[in-house]
């Protein structure tokens, strides 16, 4: 049976805390996951969804970005997937009536639990100026005040265009297309905050700013590095592929501050031995590092490998054919202070000296990584290190190797592929100009933490939102929401209701859009969008269920719509690509590369693999011609005495911003979400019992202070020195201007706090 949407609030005042676990998954990740669809969609509207979810003439999943291999099984969906889909497919609905009844101030004291579990949006709605309510308005209406405040800019550049990793190839697409139509290269996106340092290290090393393996190397590799990491939580499926990877012989190491009970030992519920047996264990080697400890230990690595008289320590044919710079980086890694390695990583020499050890029987190496890495000030320099690792034994263009920054939003790298960048390569906006007859801006854009900078400050007076929940997702709250209320007009394209929409500017709108469940219906007959998982592999997506209301649109008839609206005199056949999606995939064909015979080959039960150099033909498209080695310098993060270095993370009932439950099951978190994650020694030198509650202060240069209240401590055996706490309810502490170098990544893993009695 479906349960109604709660009309009290959640808070902590039942929270327990227990021992975390030592294994994930099995009966207990079934349950919980059917319990969830149960309760938002009912039995049998969850096995017809949850049936299609990940098929081949299915839709994709609206949650993380983990790709589906050619053999597809009956339930090819996670825990956390099925909960992804329950929150989608949910009967619970948002309506007119609802707003009346609520005020967006009332709306902004709500918890995110509370927000999301009221359900689908049903109309879109306005906040006009003065007002406290949001209130119905027709879709010509809607887009017609939108396009207005959009013309009436001084400047295009004063305008924001948000994209959340959900939106699909097309919208996404059509959507930068108009932006660039307008006349502004400001299209942040979620990858901003999550792996554009990722992406800024791989461009310049190898080339490409993706990942270079597929599913299939991972069941060819002899050694795989899972660093900063939780796919227990955050990439559930991934757990079966490194099961099949052990299985093929393939040794695992963890890297990470927390003990994770994913990596430990997963029990597959899709096996017997992991409903009635003990699982597998995963990691062979826990190297429990310190926060921001990886530069370090890969330094440390490489040294050892430049030092070892092993036999093929060194893939010195492939050095010379195919890497630049060995010399310099040779000279820098041997000068490396073991002192500061040791300082740096909290790990041992024989800890560091054994993980050589599986380094030198390894023939096929590859290295996993995701936030843990990507979100501190020396992220860039760190994965350029993790490249080198790689590059010293050839682990970069064969089979069972290669670097593999797992994404997490299904789509955010397909969003990047369509062109969703504020930094537009030249060779892009060449081809979208001869293919639509105008001459794109060439000035960079913003970034989200500039963009949020340029609200602040007044220079940007729009936010357009596509998907997403943006307050929520970025740094410094009390920064972000007041430059959003600044602003002259907030619209968000949402499913679902989420704080975004209560953080407002003079004037609000709330644009409901299809979810990727549903049929999607436009003149020419039914449409599928596609999307671009972790690896590299585009795939159609097509949903089934009838749409949540019969006043909702598809992302992509939104956009069109509102080019047609905002850009009256321009020659671009809005009309015939919201007519038809084919359309839209035309054009990608012709200015994407790597995108020809679009249509065809994205109708094939699979969709198709995009080409990438590096991995396909050891060709490295970068200034050099070659896979760059490069100079990192060491810095040791040192945080002052009675201080500890806080790293914000999800729990295991959340998916990016959305919280679907207050518990975290593996960590032993029950009915709560205001913990502090404490190592027990920390706690002693502290003087601050477990259990106590206090608040979280973040210290920074600026001098301003952000506090995080009441927070329960949790004795917890994370590395000495570090802490940990949930997102978004720590976003508050994170710096704007903390952010890593050259990607301008907000560095939430890297907050040094004080904890004060509450």
């Amino acid at each position: 049976m479906t349960r109604k949407a709660p009309a009290d609030d959640f808070d902590d005042s039942g929270l327990d805390v227990t021992k975390p676990k030592t294994w994930a998954a099995g009966v207990p990740g079934v349950t919980a996951a059917l319990r969830q669809s149960y309760a938002q969609m009912g039995a049998a509207r969850t096995a017809l969804t949850l049936l299609r979810v990940n098929q081949k003439q299915g839709f994709d999943c609206p949650g993380c970005a983990w790709p589906e291999g050619d053999h597809r099984h009956i339930a090819e969906f996670c825990e956390n997937g099925a909960k992804a889909v329950a929150e989608e497919a949910t009967t619970r609905r948002v309506t007119r009536e609802f707003f009346a009844r609520h005020t967006v101030a009332e709306l902004a004291g709500r918890s995110d639990h509370w927000l999301g579990q009221q359900g689908r949006l049903t109309e879109p709605m306005v906040k006009r100026a003065g007002s406290e309510h949001y209130e119905p308005i027709g879709w010509d209406e809607a887009i017609g005040l939108l396009a207005s405040e959009l013309t009436a800019l001084g400047s295009p550049d004063e305008a924001v265009f948000y994209t959340s990793g959900r939106t699909s190839n097309e919208a996404a697409f059509a959507y930068q297309l108009f932006a660039r139509a307008f006349g502004t290269n400001n299209m942040p996106d979620c990858s901003n905050m999550c792996h554009e340092s990722s992406g800024s290290a791989l461009s310049e090393t190898i080339g490409i700013g993706k990942g270079s393996v597929l599913l299939e190397d991972l069941y060819q590799a002899d050694l795989i590095f899972v660093v900063g990491q939780n796919p227990g939580t955050n990439h559930p499926r991934m757990l079966s592929a490194l099961e099949r990877a052990k299985k093929e012989g393939a040794r695992i190491v963890a890297v990470n501050p927390l003990p994770e009970a994913g990596l430990m030992r997963f029990k597959n519920p899709q096996r017997p031995s992991g409903v009635t047996g003990k699982g597998t264990v995963l990691a062979d080697r826990f190297l429990q590092i310190r926060l921001n400890g990886d530069l370090a230990l890969f330094q440390a690595l490489n040294r050892l490998l430049l030092e070892s008289d092993a036999p093929g320590a060194l893939d010195e044919e492939f050095l010379d054919a195919h890497a630049h710079g060995f010399a310099a980086f040779r000279e820098h890694v041997l000068a490396l202070d073991w002192d500061d390695v040791l300082e740096a990583t909290g790990l041992t020499r024989g800890e560091i000296a054994a993980t050589l050890g599986d380094v030198l029987a390894a023939k096929k190496i590859i290295v996993c990584w995701a936030m843990g890495l990507t979100q501190h000030r020396n992220s860039v320099p760190t994965i350029r290190e993790i490249v080198n690792f790689l590059l010293l034994r050839g682990n970069i263009g064969r089979p069972g190797a290669g670097v593999c920054p797992v994404r997490g939003h299904s789509n955010v790298q397909g969003d990047r592929t369509m062109g969703i960048w504020e930094k537009p390569k030249p060779a892009f906006l060449d081809a979208l100009a001869a293919e639509f007859g105008f001459e794109p801006p060439r000035e960079h854009g913003l970034d989200t933490v500039d963009a949020i900078r340029a609200m602040r400050d007044g220079r940007a007076r729009l936010f357009l939102g596509m998907g997403g929940n943006f307050v929520r997702a970025t740094p410094d709250s009390a920064v972000t929401e007041a430059a959003l209320r600044g602003c002259r007009l907030t619209a968000q394209v949402s499913t679902k209701l989420n704080r975004s929409h209560a953080v407002t500017g003079e004037l609000a709108l709330i644009l409901p859009t299809l979810g990727r469940t549903e049929l999607d219906v436009q003149a020419s007959g039914p449409q599928f969008v596609s999307v671009e998982d972790s690896m590299g592999m585009v795939h159609a997506s097509r949903g089934r269920l009838a749409p949540a209301s019969e006043h909702l649109l598809s992302e992509v008839s939104i956009v069109c719509r509102l080019a047609k609206a905002a850009l009256p005199g321009s020659a671009i056949g809005w009309d015939a690509m919201e007519r038809d999606y084919d359309v839209i995939r035309d054009h990608v064909s012709r200015v994407v590369p790597g995108f020809a015979g679009y249509n065809a080959r994205v109708r094939e039960p699979g969709g198709f693999t995009l080409p990438h150099a590096p991995r396909d033909e050891r060709r490295f498209p970068t200034a050099t011609g070659k896979a760059n080695l490069t100079v990192n310098e060491l810095e040791v993060l040192r945080v002052p005495e009675g201080r500890l270095l806080l790293q914000t993370v999800r729990s295991h009932d959340q998916y990016n911003t959305t919280i679907y439950g207050l518990d975290d099951r593996y960590r032993g978190v029950k009915a709560g979400r205001r913990v502090v994650f404490v190592n027990p020694a920390d706690l002693s030198a502290l003087g601050v019992a477990d259990g106590a509650t206090v608040d979280l202060v973040s210290e920074w240069s600026d001098g301003t202070e952000r506090r995080a209240p009441a927070f329960r401590v949790v004795s917890y055996p994370t590395a000495r020195g570090c802490a940990a706490a949930y997102f978004p309810e720590t976003n508050v502490l994170v710096p704007l201007d903390s952010t890593a170098e050259v990607s301008n990544t907000p560095t939430s893993k890297s907050v040094v706090v004080r904890l004060e009695p509450a």
